[in-house]
């Protein structure tokens, strides 16, 4: 007896289909379509980091991120009160890891041309902006073993060495202008018994010493020396994290009885009021921490910040400051509600160069090289 032929099937379930051929709404109109770097079109001449930037609008990812970020800068850069002519008040904030980098050039450029109008910064931000002006910084390896550089006397940040003589070098310099500064003000402390007027006292505040540090260190490499000239005062919440704070301890030993004060209410004080009175502001924050909150808390003092961009690599699962969203910030009033807003989650030696390239460096070009740079 034969058995019976299985029966051909046709056409595949229908179960199936309607599952990975789920038929789909209209997109809705004026909806973007992806699109990236089309190099054909720069065939025969190189790419302007400016044009790479502005292609980059609607290619997805962190791609789209750095081109609405870089977006919302020049949007910081062109405001202007339409009464008083006022600017954004510009507040940047990096931390110490960045001046170690070469990342400190595009810092310097910015404040140098005056395009930031207050920073924020950690202990590193400061003094490693000095150290670089008196020893170098060396490329080393993440994967340099710990104990052998301890050994040879080599501080790791990340793929960069920095030697223990850099800091030997650092006390050289700082403490003959600490010892400066206890004398100026344990005379500003006579002064006012003299003439019972507190305000003859001399209040050193962080952002006075990094102030007088530029002043001191009379270099043009350095961040603190342009800061200086230009009046954009570097706030530094943070000053005894770090080798500042280890010269400071023993100045303390060396100065005894006397020792120098430092006030850190009056620079609070000194940054919230620029931003009640600032006509629009603007925060540019690379990495986190206390760098991005106390520029966030300023801004709180006038509900909030009209323009904001992130940068940095930290995930908000668990609740850290530095890993929030701007959207958080706003629920906080530190960021206006419908400001413009991003966060560029990506390493800052890698975006933010582009970042600056396509506003700040793009509108200090002159006009007809800026209009050859947007030129297809």
């Amino acid at each position: 007896m034969s058995q019976s032929q299985p029966v051909a099937e046709v056409a595949p379930p229908s179960a199936a289909t309607d599952a990975v051929l789920m038929a789909s709404e209209p997109v809705p109109e004026g909806t973007q379509q992806v699109q990236g770097v089309d190099f054909e079109k720069f065939k025969g001449r190189d790419i302007t980091v400016a044009e790479m930037v502005d292609n980059m609008k609607y290619m997805g990812f962190q791609g789209s991120a750095v081109a609405e970020a870089t977006g919302i800068i020049n949007d910081m850069r062109a405001y202007r009160d339409a009464e008083t002519g006022a600017k954004t008040t510009i507040f940047l904030g990096y931390t110490s890891n960045l001046i170690s980098s070469g990342l400190r050039d595009t810092i310097r450029y910015l404040v140098r041309n005056r395009h930031v109008s207050a920073i924020v910064t950690t202990a590193g931000g400061v003094e490693e902006d000095l150290i670089k002006c008196l020893a170098p910084t060396y490329m080393g390896s993440f994967t340099a073993p710990g104990a052998g550089l301890r050994a040879k006397g080599l501080n790791r940040i990340g793929n960069l060495l920095v030697p223990n003589s850099n800091y030997c070098a650092f006390e050289d310099w700082l403490v003959p202008i600490l010892d400066k500064m206890l004398e100026e003000q344990e005379a500003a402390k006579k002064k006012a018994l003299e003439t019972d007027d507190e305000e003859d006292e001399l209040h050193w505040t962080p952002s006075r010493i990094i102030k007088r540090l530029g002043q001191e260190i009379n270099h043009e490499d350095s961040v603190l020396y342009w800061a200086a000239r230009n009046d954009i005062p570097i706030f530094c919440p943070a000053l005894t994290d770090g080798s500042l704070g280890d010269m400071l301890y023993f100045h303390t030993f060396r100065s005894s009885p006397q020792r120098l004060r430092i006030d850190i209410v009056d620079d609070v004080r000194r940054i919230n009021t620029m931003a009640v009175r600032a006509a629009r502001a603007g925060m540019i924050i690379l990495g986190g921490g206390v760098i991005k909150h106390h520029i966030a808390n300023a801004c709180l003092m006038r509900n909030g910040a009209e323009h904001a961009v992130y940068v940095n690599t930290a995930q908000e699962f668990d609740g850290s400051d530095a890993g929030a969203r701007p959207d958080e910030a706003i629920s906080w009033g530190k960021i206006k509600a419908g400001a413009k807003s991003v966060k560029v989650y990506a390493e800052a030696t890698v975006v933010f160069p582009l970042m600056v390239a396509a506003s700040f460096a793009r509108a200090d070009q002159p006009a007809s090289s800026a209009d050859d740079a947007v030129r297809n």
